[in-house]
């Protein structure tokens, strides 16, 4: 099992449930997608989406916070690309990209709960944390398992 977590040959032979692969792709373009929101919207989706009263905060807090969010931004686009680069080149190392996600998602609820900050409402990244940690052990092990599609054929 190791093996196939960490593979010697990073190889675009992908040998895991073909589900896990697809749910990957999604998740590629979720990645992508929120990390422009973060990138280019005028709040960062700092109030408009994570629902933080930024208009509680002095100008240059306000700035701050938007400016961080861009970071977290640039982050995002970061891996999505490197989650691309795997679909590409690498689809050996999918299970890996799902054990970092689940640490990922694991350490934002961590990190949360250590570090709360003031809301007036729910962001949808607080609600998917608890949504993709499952889902992305679900997919890990559906990664991990050798599918032979021929034995699907009939």
């Amino acid at each position: 099992m190791l093996d196939r977590l960490f593979p010697q040959n990073k190889t675009n032979a992908y040998r895991g449930n073909p589900i896990a692969k697809w749910v990957f792709v999604l998740l590629t373009i979720v990645t992508t997608a929120r990390s422009m929101v973060h990138m280019f919207s005028s709040d960062g989706g700092a109030q408009s989406i994570a629902t933080i009263p930024l208009d509680s905060f002095t100008s240059n807090g306000a700035d701050a916070v938007i400016l961080i969010f861009a970071y977290w931004g640039l982050s995002q686009l970061i891996i999505g690309m490197i989650y691309v680069v795997v679909l590409w080149r690498y689809k050996a190392l999918i299970p890996l990209m799902y054990l970092l996600m689940v640490i990922e998602y694991g350490m934002r609820i961590i990190l949360g709960t250590l570090k709360p900050m003031v809301t007036i409402g729910t962001a949808p990244g607080a609600i998917g944390n608890f949504i993709i940690i499952p889902l992305a052990i679900i997919m890990l092990i559906l990664s991990l398992r050798t599918c032979d599609l021929n034995a699907m054929e009939p």
